[in-house]
């Protein structure tokens, strides 16, 4: 039976993937990282390599992503299988790093009450930004995380890894949404040139939240990709 580590995105944790748990689990047993632990993609991906099977297939939502590519560049005899999903390769800008240093201020001086409503709207599709089921979904993870992962999850510098992306040999799959106002399409097409057997998929009228917005769609993706990678 293969092993399949799925990793959240930034404020998320393994509830991210509730809506597609069952039908993964037809595929292999689940693992789920932890993200919320430390302040760079480095510790972060040796982490989740501590506590990974020995051979695994590897899934990165958005933050996780970053991570993902981290641990496929680290392992690459472990990571049988590489999934991308609503995320990028491209370095943080000096517009993003001047935001994070400002929020991460503001955050140090208050008490945490969960992610803005701005923020979490903005990550689904404009037809659900006041789904308040999704919402508070979404809200809650971010509470569960609370104050000390939201300041170490900020403080991730993402220093791009597209100088790298050609050393990863093992199957890649990269999803992105044509809706998502978080990760553009161009950012996974960028991905999917540089890695050599890399499968690019779109999925449509949805945002970045793909495993819950779309959950049985993207679980399809995925099952296709591992029957055809013959993983």
């Amino acid at each position: 039976m293969r092993d399949l580590v799925f990793l959240p995105g930034f404020m998320l944790n393994a509830s991210l993937w509730d809506d597609m748990r069952g039908d993964l689990a037809t595929l292999g047993t689940l693992h789920f990282g932890d993200l919320g632990q430390d302040s760079s993609l480095d510790a972060m991906a040796e982490r989740v390599l501590a506590n990974a099977p020995d051979k695994f297939l590897l899934f990165g939502f958005s933050m996780g992503g970053f991570v993902a590519q981290a641990i496929a560049l680290k392992a690459p005899q472990r990571v049988l299988g590489l999934g991308l999903l609503n995320t990028s390769s491209r370095p943080q800008s000096a517009q993003e790093s001047t935001s994070t240093l400002a929020q991460i201020a503001l955050a140090e001086k208050a008490p945490f009450k969960g992610l803005t409503s701005r923020a979490l709207a903005s990550s689904l599709h404009p037809d659900r930004a006041a789904d308040t089921v999704l919402l508070q979904r979404l809200q809650a993870m971010a509470l569960q995380n609370g104050k000390e992962v939201f300041l170490r999850q900020l403080s991730t510098l993402r220093d791009g890894s597209y100088a790298d992306l050609h050393r990863i040999a093992c199957p890649a799959l990269i999803v992105t949404s044509d809706a998502d106002r978080l990760r553009t399409v161009e950012e996974s097409e960028e991905m999917a040139q540089r890695i050599p057997a890399a499968h690019l998929e779109i999925v449509r009228n949805c945002g970045h939240m793909t495993p819950m917005e779309k959950p049985q769609e993207l679980f399809a993706v995925i099952r296709d990709w591992i029957a055809a990678s013959k993983l």
